[in-house]
């Protein structure tokens, strides 16, 4: 096994916090998305992949990369203190699930 001082960013020892929820209104959850009020980039995102299922474009799952489990949780729990716990319209999001994982291969093919 290499160092990790030779493991590239995505590799192992990365953690990602994966979120899920159903929005009414693909278009306005993006434009609310976009606004990134907590400042991704700031709170040390490395980087964010959206999926929606093919089958519920309703859908969205979120991928957010961090290099600390300890930075993935800050953001969860700002994520909650100021997003979630707003009044917010139905067609922003509903019901979001989190949890943080730690990748642990990231192998191409």
């Amino acid at each position: 096994m290499l160092p990790e001082v030779f493991l590239a960013k995505g590799a192992r020892g990365m953690h990602v916090l994966k979120i899920e929820y159903p929005v009414a209104d693909y278009d306005s959850w993006k434009e609310h998305f976009d606004r990134d009020r907590l400042d991704r980039q700031g709170a040390g995102v490395l980087r964010h992949r959206i999926f929606r299922p093919t089958d519920h474009p309703d859908y969205v799952m979120i991928d957010v990369d961090f290099d600390s489990a300890g930075e993935a949780e800050a953001y969860l729990a700002a994520l909650h203190r100021h997003v979630y716990s707003e009044r917010h319209p139905a067609s922003v999001w509903s019901d979001p699930h989190a949890r943080i994982v730690e990748v642990v291969e990231d192998k191409e093919y």
